[in-house]
């Protein structure tokens, strides 16, 4: 199954090396900063894609997917659905594996886009932030 809410997606996205976070924000209040910081401070290769920004958090951002230095395995969506769908098909055409849309992010259409260019999705569910805490938590715990 390309996509699915929650589920056992959560791990294998978890267990990946190269992130991008379509819509990193410059500012700090803002979740794209949020998600951006937690992956990077988590110890993933995280790239942030903002049209508007030159960086995000003292790195380079990147104006659009196809402009990345690499190919990530995953792309995490920070910006509204329409946007979303957008991000999903060019990752789609970049040969994207993954794509995790943050609450809010996501919608039929969207959804539907990013099935259609065979990512594995989660979506209409958790936090990426949090399912990184979660993880370290348990990790540290044991």
């Amino acid at each position: 199954m390309p996509y699915t809410p929650f589920g056992s997606l959560i791990p294998e996205i978890l267990a990946l090396e190269v992130f991008a976070v379509v819509g990193a924000s410059r500012d700090p209040a803002k979740y794209g900063h949020r998600v951006y910081v937690t992956l990077k401070q988590s110890g993933y290769r995280v790239y942030a894609v903002n049209p508007s920004a030159d960086t995000v958090d003292g790195d380079p951002a990147y104006p659009m997917l196809v402009n990345l230095p690499e190919t990530p395995q995953c792309i995490v969506s920070v910006v509204p659905p329409d946007v979303t769908a957008q991000a999903a098909r060019d990752a789609g055409r970049l040969g994207v594996g993954y794509m995790w849309m943050q609450p809010g992010s996501d919608s039929t259409e969207a959804v539907n886009t990013a099935h259609a260019a065979s990512l594995r999705t989660v979506y209409g569910g958790p936090c990426i932030m949090v399912a990184v805490r979660t993880q370290k938590a348990r990790n540290h715990s044991r």
